[in-house]
């Protein structure tokens, strides 16, 4: 089941891609789009990562690693680029499309670290997450962020003045780190005990609070407060909901 949810994440990200390389959507339905992504991720981390990791992990060390993961994000988005284009949609304005070259390399390394920690999540959660609820709810969350993710990386791509097929092929490559994330975490660390499982989750979880709080601050500061706040409060209750019901029909 870890493979084929990894596949399925790569391919909604695909999808956001093509979309994005094929249509030029507004900004508004991307920003709405973006925000109830974020929302999942926050949702996840919240109900899924980090009871999760408690209950394998000392609380210190959890946050510890949760904080470990905040500083990764937030040093490679201050000092090398975004590490998710979709999370920092307001900063890639049409001057940045047009000077794409000169940021493809740095924006093609962060992206990939980002999309390994997402594939790398999906790898190990079957053996760190105990209950169907939040494995379930970690994938959704998942293939929700990854469709705004290559949307606005094909759309930036397009934006620079490629061809659709070459900037889906980017789109294909850059994404593809997912996979190899997925394959990092379910064959070479799936047998690495609970008590370290716990910590890496924790550390992805911290990934994930940036990217929600990045995109939501990012977003409300150039756009509508009430869109934002409404499609990031949607997503958080979209994960909570869905771990609720999962919980009930298993139990």
């Amino acid at each position: 089941m870890i493979l084929w949810q990894v596949v399925a994440a790569y391919a909604f990200a695909i999808v956001g891609g093509s979309i994005g390389a094929l249509l030029r959507l507004s900004h508004k339905p991307l920003c709405a789009l973006i925000s109830l992504a974020a929302g999942t991720l926050l949702g996840v981390t919240l109900f899924a990562i980090l009871p999760e990791s408690f209950a394998n992990s000392p609380a210190w060390a959890v946050l510890l690693a949760a904080a470990s993961g905040y500083a990764l994000f937030f040093f490679i988005s201050k000092y090398v680029h975004h590490v998710c284009p979709a999370c920092a949609a307001s900063h890639f304005d049409a001057d940045a499309a047009r000077h794409f070259s000169e940021i493809a390399i740095v924006l093609i390394v962060a992206l990939s670290i980002h999309s390994t920690t997402d594939g790398l999540a999906l790898g190990i959660g079957q053996e760190v997450l105990a209950t169907d609820a939040t494995k379930w709810s970690l994938f959704t969350a998942l293939c929700i962020h990854k469709v705004p993710e290559g949307l606005a990386l094909g759309s930036l791509l397009i934006g620079a003045g490629f061809q659709r097929a070459t900037a889906l092929g980017w789109v294909a490559a850059v994404e593809a780190t997912t996979l190899l994330g997925g394959v990092i975490g379910f064959f070479f660390l799936a047998k690495v005990s609970t008590f370290w499982l716990g910590l890496v989750m924790a550390h992805v979880g911290g990934g994930f609070l940036y990217l929600a709080a990045h995109a939501v601050l990012g977003e409300m500061m150039k756009h509508g407060k009430r869109l934002v706040l409404t499609s990031f409060i949607g997503g958080v209750a979209l994960i909570g909901v869905l771990n609720l019901v999962l919980r009930t029909l298993s139990g």
